[in-house]
């Protein structure tokens, strides 16, 4: 019995191999009917005709919004505050009281500076008569401008009063209090207009000049944009970083920029006559910092690997410095079958 089953398997055998082969051979068949050479594949493309445009040059650098003017309101000498009469945030007018102090010496400065006034004005009728000599008068004269100047000092130290317009950064005393010569009794800081002060490299130091117009951002305000002005470049390069000041005026009419406020200025520097392409066509090389291009040849539908120079960034385009010229058609879609010198089709 066991023989006539191993006879069986035995038989089998050759079959099962017959069966195998003849599978093996008509996948190998079936293969190799439906597989194509991948390079005789014409590749699809979609391509873009890009010219030479205005480019600006920007510069962007950040700044802090400053007071155009900043006063610290203040007595030459210590002495009581008597009156108080702004408070912190309140806008001032130029010539506006703020604040009054101890009026003692005031009063005394005043009746001697009347009283030298009247003798001055006797005096000047007796030499007019021949009863005074020239030099006791101008003794008077002198001693009268004095007693003035001084008046005029102590009314100045007295009452107190705002140079400029502007808002009341800080108050730092009460009424009643005793000034010392430590912190300023207020702070007013003109914020009409405001200015901000930029660094800027020295390659760009002949590129800027006075009276440039720039644009300015806040984060305050989002979405708007102020007008400013260069109003004054420094005159001398930062030897640690190489950048020299620019201070910039924004006439800040309605008030909303205020002191301390973070902004962005933009500088126009110049305007380029460039390539422009869009930053789908550019192919980054692997392993370098090189940008490429691939550039359609018309008369036989070939492309060109093309090295390219970029400038700036405007949204989804590119300035092209070099490597490209105006009129030419470049691969905007497809990229990654192409090579360079392959035909390829353009899609319509």
């Amino acid at each position: 019995m066991k023989s006539i089953v191993f006879q069986a398997v035995c038989a089998s055998v050759p079959f099962a191999l017959a069966a195998l082969m003849a599978a093996g051979c008509g996948n190998s068949a079936s293969s190799g009917s439906v597989t194509e050479n991948p390079e005789d594949e014409v590749p699809s493309v979609v391509v873009k005709q890009v010219f030479v445009e205005d480019v600006p040059q920007y510069g962007v650098y950040t700044s802090t919004v400053q007071p155009f003017v900043k006063n610290n309101i203040a007595p030459q000498t210590s002495g009581r505050i008597t009156e108080i009469n702004v408070e912190t945030g309140d806008y001032v007018t130029a010539g506006q009281v703020l604040a009054e102090m101890d009026d003692v010496n005031l009063l005394q400065a005043r009746l001697k500076m009347v009283n030298d006034s009247t003798e001055f004005s006797r005096l000047s009728g007796l030499y007019e008569a021949g009863g005074l000599s020239k030099s006791d008068l101008d003794a008077m004269e002198l001693s009268y401008n004095v007693s003035r100047s001084s008046y005029e000092n102590l009314l100045e130290n007295t009452i107190l009063t705002s140079p400029v317009d502007g808002v009341i950064s800080a108050r730092n005393y009460d009424r009643g209090d005793m000034f010392s010569l430590g912190q300023p009794i207020y702070t007013v800081e003109q914020i009409v207009p405001v200015k901000l002060l930029v660094g800027i490299s020295e390659t760009d130091y002949t590129k800027v000049h006075r009276g440039d117009k720039v644009e300015v951002t806040a984060d305050a305000f989002p979405g708007r944009t102020f007008d400013g002005e260069i109003n004054r470049i420094y005159p001398t390069i930062d030897p640690a970083t190489h950048t020299f000041t620019v201070e910039i005026i924004v006439p800040n009419r309605d008030r909303v920029l205020r002191p301390g406020m973070f902004a962005r200025v933009k500088v126009l520097f110049a305007v380029n006559r460039s390539v422009v392409v869009p930053d789908a066509a550019i192919v980054k090389q692997t392993g370098s910092g090189e940008r490429f291009i691939y550039v359609l040849n018309p008369a036989d539908s070939t492309v060109t690997y093309q090295n390219v120079d970029l400038g700036v960034r405007m949204d989804t385009e590119y300035e092209v410095l070099s490597g490209l010229k105006d009129g030419d058609m470049i691969v905007t879609e497809g990229q990654i079958r192409l090579k360079s010198g392959i035909k390829v089709s353009v899609k319509e």
